[in-house]
């Protein structure tokens, strides 16, 4: 059985060819046909590239509307796609290139002299760039091609995408994605959010994470809508937008910003018919501060790269601030002992652990791993912490191994330790994240130094080539030694309490 979010397009495509897709800031629209058609041109580029089924092909470029169809080209030849952070500096690409082995890797024009020699040192096969606009090679050579291309069929089980993702410690994990992991969560949410034809989503968020581009894109196909697609999130922008969109999805750094926008206003926002946010612990001021402002409850949801979505505030009925809401339908989700693994009683706090058609296959050449965090039951060890309230509400109290949240994406602190340590001068380092009014979470590292010249700005500046600038503490501070408990452990906890205001003063 053909089960991928792709047959869901192209029967779209088929069917309403004429109907609205993607809806461009200078007022151009691409349809549903149209765009079929480019991804026939793209998929035959890459099979002229030698891309078989079950290849790699993985992408570091700028959003655009060819990077999105790229993205639906591989999943119509029946290729593995790899989308990676645009803010990954060359060395951390070294290692998703090196693990994965794609066949084709698609980069940034800019990138050219470093990403080939760094693909040659590899052994990657082929390469193609974009630049910012979604031009060069990749699209040149997609105009060449015919539109009419082979749609392979694809089971529920069949690789369609690998996501990285990591723990606190140890190599980076590739999170294996099916056909059916992506089709299943999408028709889901697609229901449960009241998606039709009608509505037009403002997609504003970038399109290497899950949120952006499995939740915002394939929900959108499989409600056949369109999108205001926007090349990044600019408050001026979205506000000018908004008023041709019926949906917006956003992370909270979104709204705290559109809240600080005077021209946001309850008469701007009155025709909008629902606001969802994700990827980061959305706070229960902003909920309430975006109510009282605009008459909106934000929606507020919660998933994991493994996982696509898992639970939402539902979308008629509470939405409750710092709460996640329902599982979603089809999706189990219970609370354990994080040492046992038994089922805890309601009320009690521990391991959150999800099983569904939206949990993913594995961990990529990781089979160890997968058997650590995925039981044999199917069950999903998350690493989040939770409880589920008396009215069935899920609510996250704390992330297992320390995991930092800066703007919607994954901080883990060991990477960023591990550099810090490695400067001349530093004894010992402690990354954590604390509350920031903007950013969610904000990097901060606390370290113990043997030399007394060593100050703030020289240790971000040792850090600036090595890590995206997300992952990059925004302050440094410095302690004559790290707190620990009688067994040597660093008490980060400890750390988090002691700098909790330390961005409050922060503008937004």
């Amino acid at each position: 059985m053909d089960l991928s979010v792709f047959s869901i397009f192209r029967n779209r495509a088929l069917h309403a060819p004429d109907a609205p897709f993607l809806h461009f800031e200078d007022g151009a629209v691409m349809t549903y046909g149209a765009a079929f058609d480019r991804t026939g041109q793209i998929a035959n580029l890459f099979l002229a590239q030698g891309v078989k089924p079950g290849d790699r092909i993985a992408i570091q470029a700028e959003k655009s509307a060819e990077v999105l169809l790229a993205y639906l080209a591989s999943l119509r030849i029946g290729a593995v796609y790899l989308p990676l952070n645009t803010a990954y500096t060359p060395a951390e690409v070294r290692f998703f290139l090196g693990d994965a082995r794609p066949t084709l890797f698609i980069h940034r024009q800019e990138d050219e002299a470093v990403m080939a020699a760094l693909c040659a040192e590899l052994g990657v096969p082929k390469r193609l760039t974009l630049d910012a606009g979604g031009r060069g090679p990749l699209a040149d050579g997609a105009d060449g091609q015919p539109a009419e291309a082979e749609v392979r069929g694809a089971d529920a089980d069949d690789l369609a995408a690998i996501l990285y993702t990591s723990g606190t410690t140890g190599r980076s994990k590739g999170a294996m994605l099916t056909h059916g992991n992506l089709a299943s969560n999408a028709a889901t949410l697609a229901d449960y959010w009241r998606f039709t034809e009608a509505d037009v989503l403002l997609h504003a968020l970038p399109i290497f994470h899950t949120h952006g581009l499995f939740v915002a894109t394939n929900t959108t196909i499989v409600a056949g809508s369109s999108m205001l697609f926007l090349p990044r999130f600019d408050a001026g922008k979205v506000m000018k937008a908004l008023p041709a969109a019926t949906v917006m999805m956003g992370v909270p750094t979104f709204y705290t910003r559109l809240l600080s926008e005077p021209g946001f206003t309850r008469e701007l926002v009155a025709h909008i018919r629902l606001f969802v946010s994700g990827s980061a612990p959305l706070s229960a001021e902003t909920h309430k501060a975006f109510s009282t402002r605009t008459g909106h409850a934000i929606l507020e949801r919660y998933g994991m790269t493994e996982t696509n979505m898992n639970t939402s505030n539902p979308y008629d009925g509470d939405r409750v601030p710092g709460s996640v809401g329902f599982p979603l339908p089809g999706v189990e989700l219970k609370i354990t002992d994080p040492e046992t693994g038994a089922e805890r009683a309601q009320g009690e706090v521990g391991m959150i652990e999800v099983r569904g058609p939206n949990v993913f296959k594995g961990y990529w050449e990781q089979p160890d791993k997968t058997k650590e965090e995925l039981r044999s039951s199917g069950f999903f060890i998350t690493g989040d912490l939770g409880v589920i309230d008396a009215r069935g509400y899920v609510s996250i109290v704390g992330r297992a191994r320390d995991l930092i949240i800066c703007g919607g994406y994954n901080v883990y602190p060991a990477e960023v330790e591990a550099l810090l340590d490695a400067i001349p001068g530093v004894v010992e380092s402690a990354v954590i994240g604390v509350p920031h009014p903007d950013m969610g979470e904000g990097v901060v590292a606390a370290v113990q130094v043997r030399d007394p010249g060593l100050d703030e700005e020289r240790i971000i500046a040792a850090l600036a080539g090595q890590l995206a600038r997300f992952k990059q503490p925004r302050r440094v501070v410095f302690l004559p030694e790290l707190p620990r408990n009688t067994m040597g452990k660093i008490q980060k906890k400890e750390l988090r309490e002691r700098f909790e205001r330390l961005f409050l003063s922060e503008k937004v």
